[in-house]
């Protein structure tokens, strides 16, 4: 099954809280390696992510 952006981009969210399942895993890596739009929002909320960890410490 194809993934949409909408969808991918719920299990790019999920995948900061939780582990994926395999099936998601795949159906995501997948879905990254055709969409750029879904690549760039995955590097983005990585990057926020990291940010808010680095304020939270202090730094």
């Amino acid at each position: 099954m194809k993934l949409s952006c909408r969808e991918a981009s719920r299990l790019i969210s999920a995948g900061m809280d939780r582990p994926l399942s395999a099936a998601e895993h795949i159906k995501l890596r997948m879905h990254l390696l055709l969409c750029g739009n879904c690549r760039e929002f995955s590097h983005q909320l990585t990057t926020l992510r990291q940010a808010a960890r680095k304020a939270g410490r202090g730094e």
